[in-house]
């Protein structure tokens, strides 16, 4: 990660997370941060799941939920959801858990 900032961002109804999802993977797994050539950052997830129906978005929640330590009801996906770059949206208005989260992501370099 060494330069990129995390993929989380405030907003008024939470904490917005950009995600690039690699679905039919060999495992499910947080694999790191990486930098877009527009400079923004994404978190990089893989899930065994097959993109149909929503089985990999279900699969990204349900490892984020456990990831974090946050209910699943806590997150909504809220922009991707037949796309591979995803927007996660964690519910807490007060941005609470920002910085965990960002002390989370170091743990990825």
């Amino acid at each position: 990660m060494s330069d990129a900032q995390p993929p989380f961002r405030r907003t008024q109804a939470g904490i917005a997370v950009d995600i690039r999802l690699a679905p039919k993977a060999s495992r499910n797994a947080v694999t790191g941060i990486e930098t877009l050539a527009d400079g923004s950052c994404v978190l990089k997830v893989s899930v065994t799941a097959v993109p149909e129906k929503g089985k990999a978005n279900k699969a990204l929640l349900k490892l984020l939920s456990k990831s974090w330590g946050v209910a699943m009801q806590s997150l909504d996906l809220i922009r991707g959801a037949k796309d591979r770059n995803k927007t996660v949206l964690i519910d807490d208005p007060a941005g609470d858990r920002l910085e965990a989260l960002a002390a989370w992501a170091r743990t990825l370099e």
